[in-house]
């Protein structure tokens, strides 16, 4: 497997291991026993009239009907910032590739950073490995985006 596809795994599963989880923890109330707020009455629901024109299910590839479900963007941010929460120590990853690796649990060493940039269509001077990591970090994140990745506009540019 590519550099780019390990990491982008190790994304795409940290994604779906958050998804499992419950939502984020509110701060606790003050006070003696806070009950929840309560919620309004749901409104009934009303059914949608089946006609040719309303389909209930979406071929898939290969021509298998599915559930129509649209997947839901991987948000890199919120999964780094995780990472890094849980890493317990601050981490430079949105413009370092080589943070940005190691928050992955991934080899950030200089041949792999190559390795990487030869997958990616790096054409500059390895030697110069400043330029090739800035290079290396832009297109790692013009990927994810490209994959399916929620990136924050400015770390596209």
């Amino acid at each position: 497997m590519s550099i780019f596809g390990k990491l982008w795994d190790r994304i795409t599963d940290a994604s779906k291991a958050a998804v499992g989880k419950d939502a984020p923890a509110r701060p606790a109330a003050t006070g003696a026993a806070a009950a929840p707020a309560p919620r309004p009455p749901a409104p009934a629901p009303t059914p949608a009239p089946m006609t040719p024109s309303t389909p209930a299910t979406s071929a898939a590839p290969g021509g298998t009907a599915s559930a129509a479900t649209p997947s839901a963007p991987v948000d890199v941010e919120a999964i780094m910032m995780d990472l890094e929460a849980k890493s317990g120590h601050k981490s430079n990853w949105r413009y370092s590739i080589v943070d940005l690796m190691s928050l992955l649990g991934m080899d950030n060493s200089l041949a792999d950073r190559k390795e990487l940039a030869r997958e990616l269509g790096y054409t500059g001077d390895m030697s110069d490995s400043a330029s090739m990591n800035i290079w290396l970090h832009k297109q790692v994140m013009k990927r994810m985006a490209e994959n399916g990745g929620k990136v924050p506009a400015d770390l596209l540019d």
